[in-house]
């Protein structure tokens, strides 16, 4: 799934909790689907953002929406550090400006510079940026185990043990995960946020041999609802089709639903709706894909 946000003005330089089960319903995971899919949100809907408060907006959003090991951030007043490797003091300040006041949880957002492993440590998310592509690497291999968040801009940075990147693609800034580096860190996302990335760098994970396959197949619709258009994305005024994938099971019902395509706010409204849906039964699982077309009444 893309996932998009315009930008204008310079080209700046270039103890764990369960994850929810994927039934792709409302409130948290919705909300973080809005923070992801708009971090301008963050911004209070600014329309002409540069491309420096869009990457500070989703350090603010990834901050909100990470979950860290309880040793690396434990319930109190203390305070939720972000470092910023190679940046300059025009990015600090788009920075500090966002995150301005901003508390999580019980964590008051601290914003700094660092330049050495040891002030790394101290930080529970560093942004490289792309100067620092030479040093990045050993950087990353120094402070490994001290449950730090890597999120960065270059294209090399996933294969170089990043876990997050940022990316411009026409006009947009999306964002890219090693899925492998995220898993050995212990910092956890919710995998609705996760299946927001642009892509996954990384191993993929095989499925278990005994457990038979589900078919692709067209299966008669007994009963279906169309999804609501979420009250925010008219707002927004977003439009366009959306596609999911649906695991039927054998009497009908739907098991769980797979985002495809489309923007995530709209792709949420329809696999919410999906799960409600009922198909003819059949001997064994089957998938179907559903597509639905979002616009004005």
């Amino acid at each position: 799934m893309k996932l998009r946000m315009n930008f204008s003005g310079k080209n700046e330089s270039p103890s764990r909790r369960p994850s929810p089960r994927a039934t792709l319903g409302i409130g948290l995971a919705l909300l973080a689907l809005q923070l992801l899919a708009s971090p301008l949100l963050a911004l209070g809907q600014q329309p002409n953002a540069s491309e420096d408060q869009v990457k500070a907006a989703y350090l603010l959003n990834f901050a909100k929406l990470a979950e860290w090991p309880r040793q690396v951030l434990p319930d109190g007043p203390s305070s939720l550090v972000i470092g910023v490797s190679g940046a300059n003091e025009e990015f600090l300040d788009v920075l500090k400006a966002v995150v301005a006041g901003k508390i999580i949880g019980t964590h008051p957002l601290l914003v700094k510079p660092v330049s050495s492993e040891e002030d790394m440590k101290s930080c529970h998310i560093v942004f490289f940026r792309a100067s620092e592509r030479k040093h990045t690497q050993g950087a990353i291999e120094g402070v490994a185990q001290a449950g730090v968040l890597f999120v960065g801009e270059d294209e090399s940075f996933l294969r170089q043990g990043g876990m997050i990147n940022l990316v411009r693609d026409h006009g947009s800034v999306r964002f890219e995960v090693n899925s492998d580096a995220l898993d050995r860190s212990q910092i956890h996302f919710n995998s609705k946020i996760l299946a927001l990335a642009k892509g996954s760098y990384g191993p993929s994970h095989a499925i278990a041999q005994d457990s038979p396959s589900p078919v692709e197949a067209t299966r008669r619709l007994e009963r279906s609802a169309p999804p609501q258009y979420p009250e925010i994305a008219q707002r927004m005024k977003l439009t366009g089709t959306v596609q999911v994938q649906a695991m039927v099971k054998p009497d009908g019902s739907v098991k769980e639903v797979k985002i495809l395509g489309g923007h995530p706010l709209l792709a949420d409204a329809l696999a919410h709706a999906v799960m409600q849906w009922k198909y003819q039964p059949a001997p064994r699982e089957t998938v179907e894909v559903v597509k639905f077309s979002f616009g004005p009444q």
